[in-house]
């Protein structure tokens, strides 16, 4: 294995960065100025969650197709670009006095339709500039990347937030969106053949069929449904839990969330020593296991309010799932066609990430209803079924990464 990974790559790694940086703090900062301005509850929460998040239900399909007709490098600068315009107009909005639920979520819609289109190409471009034994650690690198993101991007915003106001925020993530497109200008993408013209339908329907029908893909696919549906029902009643449960400040909410980033910091550091020493299917399941322990660390907050407490769930709901992340997107671009990934890559993104707006409504709907804590119980139940799904899958004799897919 090459001690270093190939230039192009390193590009790539840093927009990554970047780009997810600037994605963080948005995510973070939007909901707080909801809660702090607009004195918005879990309906508004989770109603401002569900329509960020239905790009990803709408439009991760045809990326995908897209991914797969055109460079990828051009398509991520675009969807980058998107981004960047979307977060200067929330800019905008902050500075002009004209908060309202109905702005944010408008903006917030259009910036997720850029990272989509990030997402889905992103994965299917990593093959094309690594060799096939320095997938998982190209992965890792991606993934320590966006955990360093995850990781200083809520405690930024809350302090931004709490000390200067949201304004702040919003600048610092414009320029990382616009540094994430320049790095990406500068990305060289090598040629691949052009595949044969058909019919767009057909070429999605050859995506969703190879995923759904490939024995280690399915149960995979499931079990990201789970997950997501759950970890957006905690989100939706988090914020304004943490604020009038536990009684933490803009401040102290931002490094509870941040303790997440830290979490997938430390994932993705050990993930390489975790996928060595255990069978290869088992470190695919480990993520799932202690995202049940996450849950219910959050659910014992109800009986001992406590931001570290809070803090710590967060933190297991880095950890875990980060390796997860590495581990299943390295089997995916093993078992998936390269001529097909991009259109594999974005089934995962459409069912996944187009369960979030589920759970985002089913999270308000509860919360409003019963109260966050309803949310709280509601998000181990699922997380215990995503576990139970991985577990009882043919993952579990999986002990080494199966050989390439042609």
């Amino acid at each position: 294995m090459p001690s270093t990974l190939p230039r192009p790559f390193t590009a790539l790694a840093w927009s990554n960065l970047a780009a997810q940086s600037a994605e963080q703090l948005s995510l973070a900062a939007v909901p707080l100025v909801a809660v702090l301005a607009l004195d918005a509850g879990p309906g508004e929460i989770g109603t401002l969650a569900a329509v960020q998040t239905l790009p990803y239900l709408l439009l991760s399909i045809p990326m995908g197709l897209l991914a797969d007709r055109v460079s990828r490098r051009k398509l991520m600068v675009l969807a980058e670009g998107l981004r960047a315009l979307s977060l200067f107009a929330l800019l905008t909005m902050v500075l002009a006095g004209h908060l309202s639920i109905a702005g944010l979520a408008i903006l917030g819609f259009l910036g997720a339709v850029g990272t989509v289109g990030f997402s889905v190409a992103a994965p299917a471009l990593v093959p094309a500039l690594v060799p096939r034994e320095s997938l998982a650690r190209a992965n890792s690198r991606l993934e320590l990347a966006r955990s360093g993101a995850f990781a200083a991007g809520p405690a930024l915003a809350g302090a931004l937030v709490a000390w200067t106001g949201a304004a702040s925020a919003f600048v610092l993530a414009v320029v990382l969106s616009a540094s994430a497109v320049a790095l990406l200008w500068r990305l060289n993408e090598p040629l691949r053949p052009a595949a044969p013209a058909r019919h767009p339908l057909l070429e999605i329907m050859d995506g969703a069929q190879f995923v759904w029908r490939q024995h280690l893909l399915r149960p995979m696919l499931l079990t990201g449904v789970a997950w997501n549906i759950s970890w957006f029902v905690l989100q939706a009643a988090y914020v304004p839990y943490a604020v009038r449960a536990l009684g933490l400040n803009a401040q102290a909410v931002g490094v509870t969330l941040a303790s997440y980033g830290a979490g997938m910091v430390a994932g993705a550091l050990l993930a390489s020593r975790i996928v060595g020493a255990l069978p290869f299917g088992r470190a695919v399941q480990l993520g799932p296991a202690v995202s049940v322990l996450a849950a219910a660390t959050m659910v014992a907050t109800l009986f001992m309010p406590s931001g570290l407490l809070a803090a710590a769930s967060f933190f297991l709901f880095g950890l875990g799932p980060i390796i997860w992340t590495i581990t299943s997107t390295t089997l995916r671009q093993s078992v998936t066609p390269g001529t097909i990934l991009g259109r594999a890559s974005s089934v995962f993104l459409a069912v996944n990430a187009g369960s979030r707006p589920v759970g985002a409504a089913l999270g308000g709907l509860v919360g409003a209803a019963w109260g966050e804590p309803a949310c709280l119980w509601l998000a181990l139940a699922g997380f215990m079924l995503q576990a139970w799904v991985i577990m009882a899958s043919s993952l579990s004799d999986l002990r080494r990464l199966p050989a390439p897919a042609h």
